[in-house]
């Protein structure tokens, strides 16, 4: 059982195409998403390992710790470190106005909170809300997305239902999840007057149908043209989108003479964990997903409660 708890926050600067294998129907190379909702995902065992090869440069014994072994030997011990799949926060649509909106509904915004505390975030001060009829979105007072009181999204128009709620979410969104730094003002100051919760069935619409999608090609050298073959299409998660996941981290596995020297003496060593997994990432841009060489995956990443 965990002993600690926080959020990792990753906002994509790029589209980001974490992979699920191949496909048959008209994407060939799709999204990770969740069975149930369709939700798009990026799964904990590809967010660990580029976790734990972004803190490969620091403190080689903490590393091991924190991370585990890279070998599976019956006599290792498991790492320290608890990393669950990074979820949908706000996804960025396209809008009449305003040039995008992101968009969210009150059941991501109810998992968040519940991920939130038992993460133990403890200013998740907000209720959650969501629009009262299917063709309702609810924005906050003097929305920049809203054009005679109406809230177009791609092709979509909804009717719009101010709520001061909207803009006290967007609010603490700004402050404790949105990417620190100066490069940030902007969005930061945008976010509460750009952010939409839909219906579910409007929201995951847009998740499922409103990714890129990208074709890729692969030339033969010599001639020029596409190779045998080598036309394929990706599914991508598209810049702005914002994503969470829960880090949870219990007391090291390890005998207290195996300890790191400053870790020893600490009373709580659950989060000493956490708070070497902050120093090696926390503010950092992270390549997650396939494309590396192409400048896709690229994320900047905040650590909220530690």
């Amino acid at each position: 059982m965990f002993d600690k708890g926080a959020l990792l926050y990753l906002y994509a600067e790029t589209p980001v195409h974490a992979g699920s294998g191949t496909s048959l129907g008209i994407v060939d190379l799709p999204i990770q998403r969740e069975r149930t909702t369709g939700y798009p995902i990026m799964q904990a065992s590809g967010l660990k390992g580029c976790l734990r090869d972004v803190a490969q440069g620091q403190d080689a014994q903490k590393v091991k710790i924190v991370f585990g072994p890279e070998t599976n030997a019956a006599h290792e011990h498991a790492g320290a470190l608890s990393v669950g799949d990074a979820r949908i926060l706000l996804f960025p649509v396209r809008s009449l106005v305003g040039v995008f909106a992101w968009v969210t509904s009150k059941d991501v915004l109810a998992r968040f909170k519940r991920d939130a505390m038992l993460a133990g975030l403890q200013n998740v001060n907000w209720t959650e809300t969501g629009p009262t009829q299917d063709n309702t979105a609810l924005v906050a007072p003097g929305s920049a997305v809203v054009a005679n009181n109406r809230v177009v999204l791609e092709e979509f128009a909804f009717t719009v239902q101010e709520d001061p709620g909207v803009l006290a979410i967007g609010n603490w969104f700004s402050c404790n999840v949105f990417p620190e730094g100066d490069e940030y003002k902007y969005w930061k100051e945008a976010l509460p007057l750009r952010l939409v919760i839909l219906p579910e069935t409007a929201f995951r619409d847009f998740v499922q149908f409103s990714t890129e999608v990208i074709s890729r090609i692969r030339l033969d050298d010599e001639k020029k043209t596409v190779a045998p073959g080598a036309l394929w299409s990706e599914e991508h998660l598209p810049s702005d989108t914002l994503l969470y996941a829960t880090l949870f981290a219990s007391k090291p596995r390890v005998k207290d003479d195996e300890l790191p020297d400053d870790w020893k003496a600490a009373s709580d060593k659950a989060a000493e964990v956490l708070k070497f997994v902050k120093t090696c990432i926390d503010g950092k841009r992270l390549q997650l997903g396939g494309d590396a060489t192409v400048g896709r995956g690229v994320v900047k990443v905040r650590m909220g409660g530690v």
